[in-house]
């Protein structure tokens, strides 16, 4: 799009080829910051895991230079970023699959028996003098309790005993007084047959008849104890076999109740429904570390804090906390395509705001409960299918901010960032902290305890003359708002309209040429961050027995003058239109252009 005609003098000048429509203009590569300092951080004293070797091949490190108001450098911290991992389950490694697969069996159990549904607040454990109370208040209360039992058991043994013993004599005496009987009819018997005995062949057969007889009384007398035992013990067997029964059909009947799955959403997406919830499961095994079981409570304990703050009434509900919104905004989108979200701390230099926000617990608690709403809504907006985008990036500028002395803000701040680190795990791609003051080292130390080291290495911190460079690394110039460096903002151009990125050395003049064949009204806008350079803009005819038009007279910009420049310029011949920078500066400078052309009638 741009061609470098010459470099003689340290006068740079950039040829546009042609002029396209604003959609088809490509901006070019950012230039990335000079590292002029790598100082240490220091380290929170906290106790973490240690960085796995794949972390640490991946890591890329990022140093940011900051510099106070008087232009001092300040201590940077050097972080270590990671990559953002994949959230397709083709992509994750063998131990990854294996992880997953088990998280989604104990998801599938629970969901099977209703767990999720049931999940109540445990109770908070009792203190040590508490427990000791209680258990010699129990211990007091079973000795009396055991006291009164014991002489009841043993009047029932009184009551019950001889009556048992009793009938037993009696059933004993039934059985001798028949046995008699039937020996004395075996003995008669035998009697007889002995009379009749001979010595000849009857004799045996006499003697056999006989033990037949004895045989078949005795046989007799013991049936008829089975009898009796059986027709004692039939009542007891048949209420054990219905007990049985009646088991079976309640464990049929509850097999048949829980059959059908219960069904959980979270963020919108239902879990095990189909592959969205892969990247949500996803993202609660990364924030620990594939460790399938912490995983799963931490999955548990995030659906019970859900249902007690009640996340799907919080949505619908109107809190009032309109005058928030130029404290915390979304806006835009950053390179990679992930929404970028502005938290702006000096809105709450506003005393009135930072009264009705933090004065009191209930105020804090409302507004954490928007601020919970406003992240509920932005991440419902976000695309969880694999390998899509489902993080946000966070901007915080710190300009102005009311300082770690500002009590209640801090414990709010605290809170907030415990619950979005319990409750919303790999939500944050990156966390940019910009416009940092001397005192960003204690809110640094006063974050970190509650952060993993995962979350902190995704930190980014600049100080105000780095800030607008630093955003523009990871954010395209037509993603940004004016306020911070960029060209967003209302107007005739919207984000759709790409921003060409040049940087202006220190010393140097660089020249834009825009070549136009045929009439039509050419419109841009500019600027060039930090301005305190000359700017000037004029239209050069292709012919030689035309004049130079003079658009914009050269002129030097001053930092503190508007920060964007529109101009227009109707053409009615062929030629070009040169946009002049001289920067004068010993500082280099990031010059920022688009343009677009319009149809215009004689």
């Amino acid at each position: 799009m741009a061609e470098v005609a010459q470099n003689t003098s340290q006068e740079q000048v950039v040829v546009v080829t042609d002029v396209p429509q604003a959609e088809t203009i490509t901006p070019l590569p950012p230039t990335m910051p000079v590292v002029e300092k790598e100082l240490p951080v220091p380290v929170p004293e906290t106790e973490e895991e240690p960085m796995k070797p794949k972390q640490v091949e991946e890591a890329v490190v990022e140093t940011e230079v900051l510099k106070a108001s008087g232009g001092d450098d300040e201590k940077t911290p050097q972080l270590v970023s990671f990559k953002e991992e994949s959230t397709k389950v083709a992509d994750l490694l063998e131990s990854e699959k294996k992880a997953l697969r088990e998280f989604k069996q104990l998801v599938q159990e629970a969901l099977n028996k209703h767990e999720f549904s049931a999940l109540t607040t445990p109770p908070a454990p009792a203190k040590e003098e508490d427990k000791n109370d209680v258990v010699v208040a129990s211990e007091e209360e079973k000795k009396p309790a055991q006291e009164e039992e014991t002489p009841v058991v043993i009047e029932d043994k009184e009551n019950v005993e001889p009556q048992v013993v009793e009938e037993k004599e009696e059933k004993k005496e039934v059985a001798e007084s028949e046995v008699l009987v039937n020996q004395e009819k075996v003995a008669a018997a035998a009697t007889d047959a002995t009379a009749e005995t001979t010595v000849d062949d009857d004799g045996a057969k006499t003697v056999e008849a006989i033990e037949e007889t004895i045989v078949a009384v005795s046989s007799s007398v013991s049936s008829q104890e089975e009898t009796s035992a059986q027709a004692t013990k039939e009542p007891e067997g048949e209420t054990k076999a219905m007990s049985a029964l009646d088991e079976e059909a309640k464990d049929v009947k509850s097999e048949t109740m829980e059959v059908t799955p219960e069904e959980v959403s979270i963020w919108g997406i239902p879990l095990l429904a189909d592959d969205r919830s892969d990247v949500i499961l996803l993202k609660f095994l990364r924030a620990r570390d594939f460790k399938v079981k912490d995983a799963f409570t931490m999955l548990k304990n995030t659906i019970r804090w859900r249902k007690e703050l009640g996340i799907d009434e919080l949505l619908e509900q109107d809190l009032g906390c309109d005058d928030l919104g130029k404290a915390v905004f979304m806006h835009g989108l950053d390179k990679d395509g992930h929404p970028v979200c502005y938290n702006v701390f000096g809105e709450f230099q506003n005393k009135e705001l930072y009264k009705n926000s933090f004065s009191n617990e209930e105020k804090r608690q409302r507004f954490l409960r928007w601020r919970i709403q406003f992240l509920e809504r932005s991440i419902r907006k976000l695309d969880f299918s694999p390998g899509g985008v489902s993080t946000i990036v966070q901007v915080n500028d710190l300009k102005n901010s009311p300082g770690p002395a500002k009590k209640e803000l801090r414990q709010a701040t605290r809170q907030a960032l415990q619950l979005l680190q319990d409750n919303y795990p790999e939500f944050l791609a990156k966390q940019i902290f910009i416009n940092v003051p001397w005192w960003y080292l204690t809110v640094n130390r006063m974050i970190s305890p509650f952060l993993t080291q995962r979350t902190r290495s995704k930190f980014v911190f600049a100080g105000p003359s780095k800030s607008a460079e630093t955003l523009t690394r990871y954010i395209a110039a037509e993603q940004i708002p004016v306020k911070y460096g960029g060209l967003s903002k209302d107007g005739e151009f919207g984000t759709a309209d790409a921003v060409t990125e040049i940087t202006v050395k220190p010393s140097a003049k660089h020249t834009v040429e825009i070549p136009v064949t045929e009439t039509c009204l050419l419109t841009w806008e500019m600027r060039v961050v930090g301005w305190d350079v000359h700017y000037g803009a004029e239209f050069v005819p292709s012919a030689e027995d035309s004049y130079t038009v003079i658009i914009q007279k050269a002129r030097k910009v001053a930092t503190t003058e508007e920060p964007v420049i529109s101009n227009s310029f109707k053409v009615g011949e062929p030629g070009k239109v040169v946009l002049t920078i001289d920067n004068t500066s010993s500082k280099k400078k990031k010059f920022l252009y688009r343009l677009k052309t319009k149809p215009c009638s004689d």
